[in-house]
């Protein structure tokens, strides 16, 4: 209750019916790269090309690792073995009408149940994969490959797709600097303050899930990106340096999705 009192920064306020989902989101980073808009809509289903959401005439594809706990459905306690997993997402953004979202590609998890469940349910394209966040205090899900250590508060983060088709993702990122909720009318604001995903069904319908959470507290980031072929199988190239950010942590609520 008390998160869902904080919605004064949303464009639009949370559902009023309940939500059915908790998780908590630990230590992401978004590494953003401008891409030609045609190139990004032929890779989208037919039903959200008309919909694809552009910063100032460019379109935007992210690829955002981190790792989240305590996944739960409402009313249960989360699952020793199931609520605790790396996710590492390929993502760009649509509006439908007022309603600004996201849309993702792919998501890897290393979580066969949340892939299952995710591709039946939110009809979203899940991959499983094996996957490590490596922290000081320890390793969040598989046992990772030998890597350098790591400096003080740095991820060292670990990813290959085991489904079709494959994908690989090796970083070491960090958060720098004071962390800020981002200003509307930024490109900040355009690529994180989203509350909502779209995904379309095999027959071309679309669906919507609303999230709900408080603004992201946004840092600098700084990464070494060893490998990322996230994005070959789309046909969208990554050129150039991306834009980095990163945060911290954030609680969310997840609600049920509903046709657009």
């Amino acid at each position: 209750m008390d998160l869902l009192s904080q919605a004064a920064h949303r464009a639009y306020p949370p559902p009023k019916r309940p939500w059915i989902m908790r998780q908590r989101w630990h230590e992401l980073l978004f590494a953003h790269w401008p891409v030609d808009p045609e190139t990004i809509r032929a890779a989208m289903p037919p039903p959200l090309r008309p919909y694809l959401d552009l910063y100032e005439g460019r379109a935007w594809i992210g690829v955002v690792p981190f790792w989240m706990s305590g996944v739960r459905f409402r009313w249960t306690p989360a699952i020793p073995g199931l609520s605790l997993f790396p996710e590492l997402n390929v993502r760009t953004y649509v509006r439908v009408g007022d309603i600004a979202g996201v849309y993702f590609f792919s998501l890897d998890a290393a979580s066969l149940p949340a892939v299952w469940g995710a591709r039946a349910s939110y009809h979203l394209p899940y991959k499983y994969a094996e996957m490590s966040a490596v922290r000081s205090f320890g390793v969040i899900g598989d046992v990772p490959p030998a890597t350098v250590p790591l400096e003080s508060g740095e991820v060292g983060y670990f990813s290959n797709r085991l489904d079709a088709p494959p994908a690989e993702f090796r970083a070491r990122y960090r958060g720098v600097g004071e962390a800020k909720t981002a200003q509307p009318g930024s490109l900040e604001h355009f690529l994180v303050e989203r509350y909502c995903l779209y995904s379309a069904t095999p027959e071309d319908k679309l669906l919507r899930a609303h999230i709900h959470h408080r603004p992201w507290p946004l840092q600098s980031a700084q990464a070494e990106i060893a490998a990322n072929t996230m994005t070959a199988s789309l046909g969208v190239p990554l050129e150039g340096k991306p834009v980095l950010h990163f945060a911290g942590e954030l609680d969310v609520l997840v609600w049920w999705p509903e046709w657009v």
